[in-house]
């Protein structure tokens, strides 16, 4: 164990800062509950816009880059070849970056649209069901993923390019802010990610863990406690740190290829067995309605609610606003681990790639699993909303799996699916966590102890305030702490253009004085 390799400031203020958040929502619940709550209210109604603009702006920035000259630049050197297979790097991306999240979105999100839809719609009208079936897909789509690609930019670029052993986000500034990325404003940048970090996990914990219980009861008929799924996350807690300790290529990537066999095996079966035809046509209309309101969804607020007298739906804060921060809380760790797995990539292709298979998981989850609940409402086969408000969205989602033929395996594999949807998020999380905790990386990975320890963290801390009720206290802190992090994805945006287009320059004078020497050479020859 090499304690210097420990970045001992960010690893001991990222944890007094959560302490000092967690122990108060523990000895005051609601009272801090309420803090944060008005805090939540209060960044998303005020500076919703920003959220917005950044949205636009990071999907344009990346496309830009793309098919810029800076889109060329391989993450190695020449002949460095790609260490995952396209299969198993997308799956590890789309594991690490949606989570089981998906899996409880995916198949109830359309419910909360159709009964509160947006633009002031009439609720549960023929217009509703289309932006009910749409929405979701839109929220999980290409601007998800660019909040997620962005920060691998210059990470990446730093790691691959200019050979740097350090996974941090305070390194991947340093072309803006210079030396005071070895000082406090480099502490706090990397703090600012950890604290986020934890506390967006916390949130898909919490989806994750009632969910998985629920499968279990099913299944098993145990009843549905607290400490049913204390076990569950002790369960979960020691996948990934098994996987975590086993590293990228044993742990995670196999966990991630297992995930996508299971996931393949679930879509395919409720496309075939389900009512296939309303699903590929109401998924081929959404897409369509997608494309043809693509910015007016991603800029829509709702201005004159502003005006005294005036009441607006809320739709924007509540969802667009909401799901724009959560992207952004989580965009730094994502970044960090695709920029991990993309050496021997070229810039364009982990852009292109990410935004890609990233939005194609997310078009079949809710395409496939949502309008299915979707079928068995309007159909009246199952009333799926009536389920929800009297036992849960977590016991409506087993539900609607529990329509289709043989739900008796079904049931089971998407519990599992959900665990090691789980597993495969926290133990990307534990990775990322332990490398920007150190000051260096040695021989590609964080100490192994030190995986261990944040695998732990990750768990320790959400079910502590399980117990209590206040994990989505925890998610809507993590989500106003996040607010600073708008700011370090512009920094991130600037440094890796800063530090690419000197890095072209150079590379681009240094060819052009060779020519000149070669030509003056060959001129004193004849």
């Amino acid at each position: 164990m090499n304690k210097r390799l420990i970045d001992w400031p960010t690893f001991i203020f990222s944890l007094v800062i959560l302490l000092s958040v967690v122990i108060p929502l523990i000895l005051f619940p609601e009272a801090g509950a309420e803090v944060i709550s008005q805090a939540n209210e209060f960044v998303t109604g005020n500076f919703g816009i920003l959220y917005l603009m950044l949205g636009i702006g990071v999907l344009t920035f990346l496309l830009y880059v793309a098919f810029s000259k800076s889109g060329k630049i391989k993450l190695g050197g020449r002949e460095t070849k790609k260490e995952f297979k396209t299969f198993s790097w997308a799956a590890m991306l789309f594991s690490a970056g949606i989570g089981s999240s998906i899996l409880y979105w995916g198949l109830i999100e359309w419910a909360y649209y159709y009964q509160g839809p947006p633009f002031g719609i009439t609720p549960e009208s023929e217009e509703a069901i289309n932006w009910a079936a749409s929405y979701g897909i839109f929220h999980w789509g290409p601007i998800a993923w660019s909040f997620y690609t962005l920060p691998a930019l210059p990470i990446g670029y730093f790691y691959y390019v200019r050979k740097k052993p350090v996974l941090k986000i305070s390194e991947a500034t340093r072309p803006v802010i210079g030396k005071y990325a070895d000082g406090p404003l480099g502490v706090l940048v990397d703090v600012l990610f950890i604290f986020g970090l934890l506390g967006g996990a916390g949130t898909t914990l919490a989806l994750g863990t009632p969910m998985i219980a629920e499968g279990i009861n099913h299944v098993t008929n145990i009843p549905v406690t607290l400490g049913l799924q204390a076990v569950i996350m002790l369960i979960c807690t020691a996948i990934f740190a098994i996987s975590s300790y086993s590293g990228i290529n044993k742990g995670i990537k196999v966990l991630s290829d297992l995930n996508i066999w299971l996931v393949f095996f679930i879509l395919i079966f409720v496309f075939i067995f389900g009512p296939t035809l309303f699903i590929s046509e109401m998924t081929f209309t959404s897409l369509g309605m997608i494309a043809n309101n693509f910015f007016n969804m991603a800029t829509w607020l709702e201005p004159l609610a502003n005006i005294p007298g005036t009441e607006g739906t809320g739709f924007p804060e509540t969802w667009t606003i909401f799901y724009w921060a959560w992207w952004v809380v989580y965009a730094p760790f994502v970044g960090l681990f695709v920029a991990r797995i993309s050496r021997g990539r070229t810039i364009k292709e982990m852009i292109l790639g990410t935004l890609v298979y990233g939005t194609l998981g997310s078009v079949l989850f809710f395409g496939i699993l949502g309008n299915f609940g979707l079928y068995l409402q309007l159909s009246g086969s199952f009333d799926v909303i009536g389920f929800m408000d009297n036992y849960g969205a977590p016991a409506a989602i087993i539900a609607i799996l529990d329509q289709l033929p043989i739900s008796w395996l079904i049931i089971p594999v998407f519990t599992v699916l959900a665990i090691i949807f789980l597993a495969t998020t926290f133990d990307s999380a534990s990775y990322i966590l332990a490398s920007v905790a150190q000051r260096r990386i040695v021989a590609g990975e964080p100490m192994r102890w030190h995986r261990i320890f944040w695998a732990f963290v990750l768990m320790i801390l959400p079910m502590a305030l399980m117990f209590i009720g206040g994990l989505e206290a925890l998610q809507t802190a993590s989500i106003v702490a996040g607010f600073p992090v708008i700011f370090i994805i512009v920094l991130l945006a600037w440094s890796f253009m800063r530090a690419s287009s000197h890095d072209l320059y150079r590379q681009k004078k240094v060819k052009s004085s060779s020519s000149i020497t070669l030509d003056q050479s060959e001129k004193k020859h004849d």
